[in-house]
């Protein structure tokens, strides 16, 4: 374990499966701010139901508070648990999951408002990351967003984190499986609607989930 701009860092190279995720789980558990490896970019995020913790996380990307988080889980079971019944998300669930894609289903009730940006929809993501789901398994859901800055260089996984916000702790990886942006697809409603065509292709979706509307205007969305 090293130290630096971004707290305590942990190489994954160096320590087993377990510890990591534990120590993950300790700094998520006491309200601490994470970075992992996602499956199409690092992540930056903390415990859903930690109102400070959000807004550190907030602070740390300079993100406007009318943006979304995404709520990150390890299996498409526990997505399912948050779903309002909908058979599209059922579908989802069971055939595109895991993936690189963002799901937005109606929020559910129990999930605060801060988290949803007060929007009535609630973004979803079960990374296509067997170490990134591993840790969420021992350690529970993660709100966050990319840990990457909107303009400049990709975070790669390696030494050099300077492009990253600070957080309480950074987990190397090395680079993320897919080197593009997720898809965000909103089955909110009756059908879906693509918001960002990414690394699962507006081709798949529909066969899976019938007709895919695209909207005509910009959508506010968790990246």
């Amino acid at each position: 374990m090293t130290h630096g701009r971004n707290g305590r860092v942990l190489d994954a190279a160096a320590g087993s499966l377990e510890e990591i995720a534990e120590e993950v789980a300790r700094v998520v558990f006491t309200g601490g701010t994470v970075i992992l490896p996602n499956d199409t970019s690092y992540l930056i995020g903390c415990d859903p139901y930690d109102s400070d913790a959000i807004d550190r996380v907030y602070a740390a990307k300079g993100r406007p508070d009318n943006r979304p988080l995404t709520m990150h889980v390890a299996t498409p079971a526990e997505f399912v648990e948050y779903a309002v019944d909908n058979p599209l998300v059922l579908t989802a669930a069971k055939r595109l999951l895991p993936a690189p894609l963002i799901v937005l289903i109606r929020k559910p009730a129990f999930v605060s408002d801060e988290l949803a940006a007060g929007l009535q929809t609630l973004a979803f993501r079960v990374p296509d990351d067997s170490f990134a789901r591993a840790v969420l398994e021992r350690c529970g859901p993660i709100a966050g967003t990319t840990a990457n800055p909107p303009q400049g260089p990709r975070y790669d996984g390696g030494e050099d984190c300077s492009m990253l916000p600070p957080a309480d702790l950074l987990v190397r990886h090395g680079p993320t499986r897919y080197e593009g942006e997720s898809s965000i697809v909103d089955l909110s409603g009756s059908h879906g609607r693509l918001l960002r065509e990414g690394a699962v292709p507006e081709r798949r979706l529909a066969e899976v989930l019938g007709p895919i509307e695209r909207p005509t205007v910009k959508v506010r969305s968790a990246k």
